[in-house]
């Protein structure tokens, strides 16, 4: 079997599954329909005259303004709890005090103060809590869709209707200021902007000084009509240090003096909004759906009465898109098209002089109008879709009727007004709430087909790699024509589905075309391959899975259809992973593989046959298994808690060594981390010592003896200035911000560098010349002359390599017929294993760069273990990795400035792939590091017991200059059939992608069984988006590790042809 077809044979295997993935999302996340309908002043939002109070008033579209101007400060992940006043201390109690408690003091002040001119809101936030989905939520009054989190990287101008468009439309002068993010959502649409870059998570002050620097002079100018200022500190401060650092204090007590700057030069005719988009947890992320990232501070207030009543005891809980219908009337503009918030009618009372009956009036007016564009809404989107549930459609229009018809003869018969106000009021809201839910309930819609055909495929593509495994050990089976006949079928499959849909006018999806290609080439392949296979073995044969191993991929894929093992994974799969290590030493000990062994020959109870000797001790197996339990047990000490368990408390040692308060602590774990990075370059160093391949001259060996240090001291100097950088002195701040660019850059160079040293000379050997022995002379061969066939190249090349050995250790002197040889090779036997070893480990360190400091300790246990499971897998042990947490907000955005602190421009793909690479780095590690499963066995085969030579009597002489034990050739055996070495890599490669498969189709039937669950946002589809990410980039990297497996094998093979032809000259 040649090596591209292997390649080329896996990438298809991968399309597969590739468009089985893409087919299932797109019936699993649709997105809503955006209409681009817009309100105007010239279009009522319903039928009949506009409500009472809005005829005959200079300046009134659907309702008199009642103010002129509005300054909107958005603090970015103001949660809550940080406008709250530090908790008094309780006898009997420790005091309570945290870093963001108490920090927001004017707003209490102007609360006490004014009570009527005041009010706190805890604003309700709709999931996910990412910044472009909340401003979207916040001028729109829509809800985004699930997978719009994904556009949080790359924002696009908003179609819908919106509080801004509305404004421009009205001649309002709009001025911005901070976040660029409002650029691409509202482009050309501000009289005056001051954007910042907003996606440079570890600067604190760069935006919010920005705003600072225009916005005082730009209120005093009095050249706006609405002020928009987006400080991002307090959200960087939390990404960066967490909530509970002193950090968070002096930002939030920046943001108060900010409060009471715009307060003392607000108007009478001016409404001061601030407002938090959304909160964070307690290690200071966001985009889940946490109490504490749904929970954001809301605070209104205006020098003139807002409120007839004082605030209630607790802050009232709101909608967070209720404000934008609020705002909307109080500007006197028309309500954005898709808005379904409530407005806050407590807002349009007169004040706290008025008289009840007309504040109740004005509520009601306030309500109706908001009532009438969302039943509006609902019925132009029904009929664009079909989207809606009929029946509760319905019976809110039923609902909508009746309370308009109470609202008109309410306006009619005004002397029974107080009898019915209530009434009306009460089921205006019930209608814009049940409005609400309806919405919330159909977006998630799902398209059952895709759903059901991107499931088969999957299911199928795992059938495949199953079969297709099997087959691949057949000798003689054909798999270059059967690769050519899929790929023919398929791209004929998507043509003409094309030309059907060209033909009926249909629009083209490229994942429909992409899906029918797909089953169009797995059809052919499935009904060719099973046709042309002459041996018809039954089923069961072709699926030879270990009991244990099925037993623990049962487990595993069980698991998945459960929220709280999903929630609990990382916990659940170390305990699993542990369990089945002690199942299989139990298996062990049950088939007497750790007894000692002169007890081996005696049968067991039950056995007519004695066992025979394990590949290696029971007591090296069960070490192993105790120290693969051992580092399981570390690494769990690098947790961190979901968020459904409160009770648990996530690991400290997570969070970067810039977040520590106290230097001692601080140095301390970072002569760890260096000590981490050191033993991890220690091991690797001895571990190519151990094999030899580090004698090699080649230029690889040369840049591990001095380009990794460099990486390591470069890795450990970029450590230390980013821990310390706020505490530089003033001096050399600028000295520490190039080198914040120049280190992690240098050390990804180097990474790069050493790389394409390996893909260049993969070749790391040692040969010497025989000292005296003439050049003329040729290598022995089985042969009569020099190799004539590639086939014959691959035969002789173990025997070539064993004499090269025996030559080299100088005890051989000459041979019956050939003499002496001429060259002496060495460390041929771990080449293979060398080249990915050294992969690996260079791209560790740039992974590295991308984790927090002390996650090195967690990256030294992982290479620990992989090397104690390759050591339990040549001793027959087979186990697999454990899996990953997958929550949004565990995601490291701030991976994204390393080595690039000033941001990435307009660039959006450099920092998602950062972001990529730092939450998916262990998936990319073990998928290169694969085909070491393969080679390990072979790699551990100089640790075994070496066989003595049988020699015939008489021959005591030759003996004599023999060596007493065979020489293993160790890798150099798999080119003893060159064939079988393909076909292993081959089986190797589709075997992992089906364990890794089987997982994205559990959790892909999981979210379809359970799509109407109560978690499926919260826990099943993020499972499903991350497992898929994580195959895909583990597919990825599977292939990566195989072409460089086969171009060490090239190059071997092109190095021992040379040394052939310079033999014959």
């Amino acid at each position: 079997m040649q090596k591209v077809p292997v390649l080329l044979f896996l990438a298809w295997v991968c399309f597969l599954f590739y468009a089985g993935i893409s087919l299932f999302t797109s019936g699993f996340l649709l997105t809503r329909l955006e209409l681009t309908n817009h309100s105007s002043c010239q279009e009522p939002p319903g039928p009949g005259s506009l409500p009472w109070g809005s005829q005959g008033k200079p300046g009134a579209c659907w309702m008199a303004s009642r103010f002129s101007r509005v300054v909107l400060v958005l603090i970015d992940a103001l949660r809550f709890d940080f406008a709250q006043p530090q908790l008094s201390h309780v006898p009997g109690e420790p005091p309570v005090s945290l870093p963001f408690l108490g920090k927001l003091g004017s707003l209490q002040r102007i609360l006490e103060i004014q009570p009527h001119h005041a009010r706190l809101y805890r604003s309700q936030v709709d999931p996910p809590t990412t910044t472009m989905q909340r401003l979207k939520a916040l001028t729109t009054g829509s809800l985004p869709t699930f997978i719009d989190a994904g556009s949080n990287f790359a924002s696009h101008a908003i179609v819908e209707d919106n509080l801004i468009k509305q404004l421009t439309s009205a001649g309002r002068r709009v001025v911005f200021m901070g976040d660029d993010t409002w650029k691409n959502l509202f482009p050309g649409a501000f009289s005056q902007a001051f954007f910042f870059s907003s996606f440079n998570v570890r600067d604190l002050h760069t935006v919010d000084n920005g705003i600072l620097e225009h916005l005082y002079p730009t209120m005093d100018s009095g050249e706006w009509d609405v002020l928009i200022a987006h400080f991002l500190g307090v959200d960087h401060c939390g990404h960066k240090h967490g909530p509970h650092h002193p950090e968070m204090a002096k930002k939030l007590s920046q943001m108060d003096q900010v409060i009471q700057g715009v307060v003392e030069r607000l108007e009478n005719d001016t409404l001061l909004v601030v407002a938090g988009d959304h909160g964070m947890t307690m290690t200071g992320d966001h985009g889940g759906d946490s109490e504490l990232e749904v929970s954001a501070a809301l605070f209104l207030y205006s020098p003139t009465a807002l409120f007839s009543s004082t605030p209630p005891q607790e802050p009232e809980v709101i909608p967070q898109i209720s404000l934008v219908p609020t705002l909307a009337l109080l500007l006197g503009l028309p309500i954005p098209f898709a808005n379904i918030g409530e407005v806050m009618a407590e807002l349009f009372s007169e004040g706290e002089d008025s008289q009840p009956h007309s504040s109740s009036l004005a509520q009601a007016s306030a309500l109706y109008l908001n009532a009438q564009q969302v039943s509006r809404f609902l019925c132009t989107y029904s009929d664009a879709t079909q989207d809606l549930q009929v029946k509760e459609l319905h019976q809110l229009q039923n609902l909508f009727s009746k309370a308009s018809a109470d609202y008109q003869w309410l306006l009619q018969s005004p002397q029974r007004a107080e009898a019915t106000l209530k009434t009306v009021i009460s089921e205006l809201q019930q209608f814009l709430r049940g409005a609400r839910a309806i919405c919330i309930a159909s977006w998630a819609r799902f398209s059952l087909v895709r759903m059901a055909g991107g499931a088969a495929l999957l299911a199928a593509a795992c059938f495949l790699c199953l079969l297709a495994s099997q087959w691949a050990t057949s000798p003689g089976f054909p798999f270059r024509p059967l690769l050519l006949i899929p790929v023919g079928w398929g791209l004929a499959g998507a043509i003409v589905y094309a030309g059907l849909l060209a033909t009926t006018g249909l629009k083209l999806d490229p994942v429909v075309v992409c899906a029918m290609a797909a089953v169009s080439s797995l059809l052919s392949f499935l009904w060719k391959a099973w046709a042309g296979w002459e041996s018809k073995r039954p089923l069961a044969t072709l699926l030879p899975i270990p009991g244990p191993v099925l037993l623990f991929l049962v487990i595993r894929l069980a698991s998945l259809f459960s929220d709280s093992f999903v929630v609990a994974e990382a916990r659940a799969s170390t305990f699993l992973l542990g369990s089945f290590i002690l199942l299989l030493v139990a298996q062990l000990h049950w088939e007497g593989q750790l007894l000692p062994p002169k007890l081996l020959t005696i049968p067991r109870l039950g056995s007519s046959a004695s066992i025979g000797p394990p590949r290696h001790s029971g007591t090296y197996a069960l070490r192993l298994g105790v120290g693969l339990l051992l580092c399981i047990r570390l690494a769990g000490l690098f947790h961190r808690c979901p968020e459904e368990t409160p009770a648990c408390h996530s690991s400290p040692w997570l969070s970067p060594l810039a977040s520590m308060v106290g230097g001692r602590a601080k140095n301390l774990w970072y002569g760890t981390c260096v000590g981490a990075l050191v033993a991890l370059l220690a091991a690797v160093r001895l571990w190519l010592c151990r094999y030899g391949n580090l004698k090699s001259p080649e230029p690889l060996m040369l840049f591990v003896r001095w380009g990794l240090p460099l990486m390591v001291l470069g890795t450990a100097a970029y450590w230390a200035l980013a821990s310390g950088a706020d505490e530089a002195p003033p001096r050399l701040r600028a000295l520490v911000a190039g080198a914040s660019v120049v280190l992690p850059r240098a050390v990804a160079g180097l990474a790069a560098s050493g790389l394409m040293l390996l893909l260049w000379r993969p070749v790391t050997v040692l040969v010497k010349a025989g000292v005296g022995t003439p050049r003329t002379r040729t290598v022995v061969t089985p042969f009569s002359g020099p190799p004539t066939s590639q086939a014959d190249l691959d035969y002789v090349v173990p025997q070539i390599y064993r004499h090269m050995q025996e030559e080299f250790r100088g005890r051989l002197e000459k041979t019956k017929s050939q003499g002496p040889l001429t060259v002496a090779a060495y460390q041929l036997g771990s080449i293979y294993s060398a080249s990915v070893v050294m992969a690996l480990t260079l791209l560790a360190f740039p992974l590295l760069l991308l984790h927090a400091e002390r996650i090195s300790l967690v990256f030294l246990l992982l290479f620990l273990q992989s090397f104690l499971l390759l050591h339990l897998l040549a001793a027959g042990i087979p186990i697999t990795s454990p899996g990953h947490q997958p929550v949004f907000p565990a995601i490291h955005w701030h991976a994204a400035f390393v080595g690039f602190p000033e941001g990435h421009g307009s660039s959006t793909w450099l920092p998602a792939l950062l972001v990529g690479a730092n939450t998916f780095a262990s998936h990319l590690l073990f998928a290169v590091g694969c085909p070491l499963l393969l080679l390990w066995p072979f790699l551990c085969e100089s640790q075994g017991p070496r066989k003595r030579r049988q020699q015939p009597p008489g021959n005591e002489a030759e003996a004599r200059v023999r060596p007493e034990e065979e020489e293993p050739l160790m890798e150099m055996r798999l080119r003893d059939a060159p064939h079988h070495f393909n076909a292993a890599l081959l089986q190797l490669g589709l075997k992992y992608l089906f364990v890794l498969g089987i997982q994205i189709l559990a959790c892909a039937v999981a979210a379809s069984i359970l799509r109407r669950h109560l978690m499926v946002w919260k826990v099943f589809a993020p499972k499903f988006i991350f497992e898929a990410v994580g195959f895909i980039v583990s597919s990825v990297g599977l292939l990566l590790g195989i072409a460089l497996v086969m171009r060490v094998d090239g190059a071997v093979s092109s190095w021992f042809r040379q040394l052939v032809l310079a033999q014959q000259r």
